[in-house]
């Protein structure tokens, strides 16, 4: 494998799908992408494309690896505690309501959180919950809404009985949780933003993604948010000069716009 076979690979690929490789941390993105055009028998990432012009499920592969969709619902249970006890309160500020987007939402778990919490504190109903990833094949996963036991281990038991059904050694997602999302393809690296939102949950993703292409996403998610709307970042992507970007920190992992 030699550097000009992945950047001609790059820019193949953003002429295909407008997915811009160049803006994933290269080496971590190019072994990922090796492991898996080495185990389907392919010699360079030449010869893996040409297979994927032919064959979508292996292009459908591709996505998968690329966007690594490893999720559960209330993953860093702590975290979304605190969410819900300290800083829900806040948002609404003696509203009814709020806007909500999970930015690379993968398989669903987390908006499905989100809108568990909104429902257990009586909010749901009027709330608007947005969630987007770039795997087409992964919203569809979501929108099905069946989940092995395994996604739910850190999931409160008062959750686990008001909001899922259980049938054997699977869990589905109640029709009131379902319906309350609005699922959607989204490019962060490349997509207009939609703004106003209370709350904007993107955890666990920017890890992948250069220097450079972090900052420019939380210029943009700072831009997405109403004032005093807060930002919701993984527990490997602290935000270490977030006034740069218009925020300020409220607790570890959450930042508010100023």
């Amino acid at each position: 494998m030699t550097d000009k076979d992945y950047v001609a690979f790059i820019e193949k690929i953003k002429r295909k799908s407008g997915i811009d490789l160049s803006l994933y941390k290269e080496t971590q993105m190019k072994r990922r992408l090796k492991s898996l055009y080495e185990k389907k028998g392919f010699q360079s990432f030449h010869e893996f494309f040409l297979a994927m012009e032919k064959d979508k499920c292996l292009y459908n592969l591709f996505l998968d690896r690329m966007t690594i969709n490893v999720s559960e619902f209330f993953r860093n249970y702590q975290r979304w505690n605190i969410l819900e006890k300290k800083l829900l309160p806040r948002l609404l500020n003696g509203k009814k309501h709020i806007k909500v987007w999970s930015a690379a939402c993968s398989t669903g778990e987390e908006p499905y959180t989100i809108a568990m919490i909104l429902a257990q504190n009586s909010l749901l109903k009027d709330s608007y919950i947005l969630a987007t990833d770039i795997d087409e094949q992964a919203i569809k996963t979501a929108q099905i809404g069946i989940y092995p036991e395994r996604s739910l281990k850190e999931v409160p038991l008062e959750y686990k009985t008001n909001y899922f059904q259980q049938e054997g050694s699977f869990y589905h997602v109640k029709e009131d949780i379902k319906r309350s999302v609005t699922f959607r393809k989204h490019n962060l690296l490349s997509d207009r933003f939609e703004t106003d939102f209370d709350l904007i949950v993107c955890r666990n993703v920017l890890i992948y993604f250069t220097e450079s292409a972090k900052k420019e996403l939380y210029e943009k998610f700072s831009n997405s948010l109403r004032r005093n709307g807060i930002l919701f970042v993984g527990s490997t992507e602290q935000i270490f000069t977030p006034e740069k970007y218009g925020l300020k920190t409220i607790e570890t992992f959450f930042y508010t716009r100023l």
